[in-house]
C-alpha cells in the first residue's frame, strides 16, 4: 500500500472514528487530546486488519506507534502489537518482539494489557517447544487474573486459547477440554473459519472421549460446534459422542470400525469399550423407575454385554467415579442403586422421561382413589 494511500485511509477513519466519552474532570484540552489519540488508534488497528497493510505494520509499529505507546489505550497497543508480530520473519523473532511488548506493558496499572501479551508469549514459546517456559508464563497469567473482578473478553479468550493449546500438547485431555470449552465461551465461533471450527470439534471429541476423568460431556453435546463435523470425514466421530452419552452399544459396535482413524483412540479402544459400558450401566439405571433399581448382576450383563466376572468391578467404577450411588450385595449379586448422574438427553431419553412421569402420575392418582375408598368412614367422621 503506498505512503499516500495509508495517509488517506487513515485520515478518513479518524473522521469516522466514534468520540470517547468526557469526564467531568477533564480540561477541554485533555478532553480534546484524548479524543485525537483515541481516534487515531482506532484508525490504525482498522488499517492493520487489512490485508493490503501486512508488509507495512511492523516498521508502521516500531517507527510510529512505539513514539506514542504510552498516551493510547494499553490493550489496543497490545493487539497492533500481536498484529505487527506476524510480520517476524520467524518465531525466534517474534518471541523476541512479543517480549519487548509484554515487558513494556508490566506496569501495575496494564497487568490487563500485560497478561494479554504474555499469553501469547507463552504461544510462541510453544511453536518453539518450549513447554515448560510456557507453563511459567501461563501461571503467571493465571495468578494475576485471580487478582481480577473482570477483564475483557478478548484477554480471557487469549489466555484459554493458550493454555489449551499447551494442555493438549502436554495430552492432558480434561484440562483441555475444560480450557478449549472456555475458550469458545469468549469468542463468537462464526470467527473462527470453517476449518477451525472443524478441526476444534474434532480436538475436542477426541479429549471427551479418551479423558479418564470425562463421563459427561453434555456441554459439548450441546455446543453449535459440534455440527461443523456434520459433512466432513469425521462425521462419525459426532455420532460417536452421542452413542456414548445414551449407552448405545450397538451403535458403539457399528461405528467401532473408524476407532483405528486416530491413533490415540486406537490406543485407548479397550478404555473406550469400559467406558461405553459404564455409560450403557448409567443409561440401564437412568431407565428404571426410583422404586426399580435393584439391578441383580445377570440383568447388568445381559444390558451392558460385560462378562458375569467383571460385573462386580464394573458397578465398583461406576461408584468410585461418582456416576451412581448405592451398594453392592455381593452374596445376592445385587447392585442397589438409589442415584445417578444427570446428564444431557437426547429426544428418545426425554421421550422415556416422559412416560416415567405419566407412569409416576397415574400411580398417585391410583393411590388417591384407594385412600378415598378405603378411608370413607373417617373423611365422615
Amino acid at each position: 500500500m503506498e505512503n499516500h494511500k495509508i495517509s488517506d485511509f487513515l485520515a478518513d477513519q479518524l473522521q469516522q472514528a466514534p468520540e470517547p466519552c468526557q469526564p467531568y474532570f477533564l480540561t477541554f484540552e485533555d478532553y480534546w487530546e484524548r479524543k485525537l489519540w483515541h481516534q487515531l488508534t482506532d484508525a490504525l488497528v482498522e488499517f492493520f486488519k487489512l490485508s493490503e497493510s501486512a508488509s507495512q505494520r511492523l516498521p508502521i509499529f516500531k517507527t510510529f506507534v512505539l513514539s506514542f505507546s504510552d498516551r493510547i489505550n494499553q490493550l489496543k497497543f497490545v493487539s497492533l502489537g500481536l498484529m505487527a508480530s506476524t510480520q517476524c520473519s520467524d518465531d525466534k523473532e517474534q518471541l523476541s518482539f512479543l517480549t519487548s511488548l509484554a515487558d513494556k506493558v508490566n506496569k501495575p496499572e496494564t497487568q490487563e494489557a500485560y497478561i494479554y501479551a504474555l499469553a501469547h508469549v507463552a504461544n510462541t514459546k510453544q511453536r518453539l517447544q518450549d513447554l515448560d517456559g510456557a507453563q511459567k508464563d501461563l501461571e503467571v497469567c493465571q495468578k494475576v487474573l485471580d487478582t481480577f473482578d473482570s477483564v475483557e473478553t478478548v484477554v480471557h479468550a487469549s489466555f484459554y486459547k493458550v493454555n489449551a493449546e499447551y494442555y493438549h500438547a502436554k495430552q492432558e485431555f480434561a484440562s483441555y477440554y475444560k480450557n478449549a470449552l472456555l475458550y469458545l465461551a469468549c469468542i463468537n465461533i462464526e470467527d473462527l473459519s470453517p476449518r477451525e471450527r472443524a478441526e476444534r470439534a474434532y480436538n475436542l471429541s477426541v479429549a471427551a472421549l479418551i479423558s479418564d476423568s470425562i463421563y459427561n460431556f453434555g456441554e459439548l453435546l450441546l455446543h453449535p460446534i459440534l455440527d461443523s463435523m456434520s459433512d466432513t470425514p469425521h462425521a462419525w466421530l459426532r455420532d460417536l459422542l452421542f452413542a456414548f452419552n445414551r449407552g448405545d452399544l450397538t451403535a458403539y459396535d457399528v461405528l467401532a470400525g473408524n476407532i483405528a482413524k486416530n491413533q490415540l483412540l486406537q490406543e485407548h479402544r479397550f478404555f473406550l469399550y469400559q467406558k461405553i459400558s459404564l455409560s450403557a450401566l448409567t443409561e440401564m439405571v437412568f431407565r428404571r423407575p426410583p422404586h426399580d433399581r435393584n439391578l441383580t448382576f445377570a440383568s447388568i450383563a445381559a444390558e451392558t454385554k460385560v462378562q458375569p466376572a467383571e460385573i462386580e468391578h464394573l458397578v465398583m467404577k461406576a461408584l468410585s467415579l461418582g456416576l451412581l450411588k448405592g451398594a453392592i450385595d455381593q452374596v445376592a449379586e445385587v447392585a442397589q442403586i438409589h442415584w445417578v448422574q444427570p446428564k444431557v438427553l437426547d429426544l428418545t431419553q426425554i421421550e422415556g422421561m416422559r412416560n416415567r412421569l405419566k407412569d409416576w402420575d397415574a400411580g398417585v392418582n391410583q393411590l388417591g382413589h384407594w385412600i378415598e375408598g378405603v378411608g370413607k368412614d373417617v373423611w365422615a367422621a
